[in-house]
């Protein structure tokens, strides 16, 4: 197993925290290692819907993306990939405080992975849980593509090793 390169990780934290969507959510990748990835958001009144929940698809946001990035680890420099489908489950509504995301790798194919993430409030409450299948293939969406739509200098090597 390649072993991660720690600047990388580092350096693609801040690239991606900075991207508009992550910044209009307000959500921020900070664990990420072989097959899994944790964000936190901090809840504002932009995440709520009108009866004072956070939104539904605020909350598909949020496991969508630990979903997603719990793959990144496990590929190739440079690979690319897309969600292709998400089931989310709504499970309990909040309001106010910090959302801890997890995200994690179930299994990995040549072409697609199947993926899942769950949200969990202060109190450890289970807010969401959804599964992912990702797509696989260098030219959707490398983190290449990223760098160069953010204007960014290259990340350090992925790997160590």
């Amino acid at each position: 197993m390649k072993t991660l390169n720690p600047a990388h990780i580092e350096a693609l934290f801040a690239l991606i925290n900075r991207s508009p969507y992550f910044e209009l959510l307000g959500m921020k990748l900070v664990e990420m290692r072989s097959g899994y990835c944790k964000a936190i958001v901090d809840l504002e009144r932009k995440h709520l819907n009108a009866f004072g929940g956070v939104h539904g698809g605020a909350y598909a946001s949020l496991v969508d993306t630990a979903a997603y990035w719990a793959l990144y680890p496990e590929l190739d420099e440079d690979a690319g990939f897309i969600t292709l489908d998400l089931s989310v489950s709504n499970l309990r509504a909040v309001r106010e405080g910090r959302i801890v995301i997890e995200g994690s790798v179930i299994k990995r194919g040549r072409n697609i992975a199947l993926c899942e993430a769950s949200a969990f409030d202060e109190q450890g409450r289970l807010l969401v849980h959804c599964t992912s299948k990702q797509f696989l293939s260098p030219t959707l969406q490398p983190m290449s593509a990223a760098i160069l739509e953010l204007g960014c200098d290259p990340l350090p090597p992925k790997f160590l090793n």
